[in-house]
């Protein structure tokens, strides 16, 4: 009999995200075969500290989780540098870590770091493909280096936010609609459609409080979202591809219709699509996926224009898994079914730890070191 893996998986996390985290957690661990893994979960509460796996599960099971969070800091030692992290100790073995955090320090590489300290395979991106694809500032400079369509964007900062009117940037970027985002959040949060000066200053403003980087993005004229999935580590494949049509009321694909109220969208999967422009979607994602150095797993987001054309908005590393979540769904209508994917992530997060652990981080001797004469011709003070 092969033996069980054991699996930690975290979810929750101090992000926006933190209850879609839950919602996706729920789902991932009821796909798990409990005949080939033992999974003990572990809550990261919003104030960032993981949880025991005994609090942990009471709140997976619906309990308050302000409560419990509250009773457990208690217990916890605030002065051990460590506190935040001390409760995975609990744990004799771990053989996987299987992060199910969207969003800031969970999706960002701040995980990731951690789990290559403890010298632990994990699914997904590792830790400077995810920090890369999870900033899309440095997703778009990526993209454009390796020829990949995207929308045009001005980069301002928190010290430059006066920098432009909301005139001035729809002349530069030659679109009437321009959407404000924050440059390192995901599901949506921070982000703002905007058509006049008065949105313009609020989208900033929204955006500023969640990163002191924004972007600025030119819109689409009546642009079409549609989404594919990306699996696998040096050879990706990709998923059939999803598509969605809003509410008639509603301009674009918000928090709200993603997590709150997804009742008036409809869900195209597959969506219908010519075939070049699917043969486009494929190719890009795919080239985007290799460019970012992405691996395990990701689901990228795409925009056709009012002709079609494809541009790709973002990478999604750690994508939902929720009930609405379009992943594992795009899976799903691909013939690839919800347990037989978690299985599949997780190899692929055993394949890339030792793929890596082939690599050599041996220190090398540079001898003793010997420093020649020093002629200062300036005063040098002590």
């Amino acid at each position: 009999m092969t033996k069980k893996l054991n699996i930690a998986m975290l979810f929750g996390g101090n992000s926006s995200e933190h209850d879609v985290s839950k919602r996706s957690a729920h789902n991932i661990y009821d796909a798990m075969d409990k005949e080939k893994y033992n999974v003990t979960i572990f809550l990261i509460s919003k104030a960032g500290y993981i949880m025991n796996p005994q609090d942990s599960w009471r709140v997976f099971e619906g309990e308050d989780e302000d409560t419990i969070v509250e009773a457990a800091m208690k217990e916890l030692d605030l002065n051990n540098p460590l506190a935040p992290i001390q409760n995975l100790g609990e744990m004799e073995s771990i053989d996987l870590f299987y992060p199910v955090v969207h969003g800031n320090l969970g999706e960002d590489g701040t995980l990731q770091a951690l789990f290559r300290l403890l010298q632990k395979p994990f699914i997904g991106a590792g830790t400077s493909a995810s920090a890369m694809a999870f900033d899309k500032d440095l997703t778009k400079r990526i993209l454009n280096q390796a020829g990949i369509r995207n929308t045009d964007y001005v980069l301002l900062t928190d010290q430059t936010q006066d920098d432009y009117t909301f005139a001035q940037l729809q002349e530069r970027l030659q679109s009437d609609v321009l959407f404000v985002k924050a440059a390192k959040q995901g599901s949506s949060v921070g982000i703002s459609r905007v058509t006049n000066e008065a949105e313009y200053q609020r989208g900033l403003q929204d955006a500023l409080q969640y990163d002191y980087k924004v972007l600025v993005e030119a819109g689409l004229n009546r642009p079409r979202e549609v989404f594919i999935s990306v699996l696998g580590n040096e050879q990706p494949r990709v998923s059939k591809i999803g598509g969605i049509v809003l509410p008639e009321n509603d301009e674009w694909y918000d928090y709200n219709n993603k997590f709150v109220d997804a009742s008036g969208m409809v869900f195209e999967l597959p969506a219908e699509l010519p075939a070049e422009t699917v043969a486009e979607v494929e190719s890009m994602a795919l080239k985007a996926y290799q460019a970012l150095g992405l691996v395990g797993l990701t689901r990228m987001d795409f925009m056709l224009d009012a002709d079609g054309v494809p541009y790709l908005g973002e990478p999604n590393t750690l994508p939902g898994f929720t009930n609405i979540s379009l992943y594992p769904q795009m899976w799903q209508v691909s013939g690839l079914g919800y347990s037989e994917l978690i299985d599949e992530i997780i190899n692929y997060g055993l394949a890339e730890f030792e793929r890596n652990a082939k690599l050599s981080y041996d220190f090398v001797s540079l001898g003793e070191e010997r420093v020649g004469e020093k002629k200062y011709n300036a005063d040098v003070k002590d």
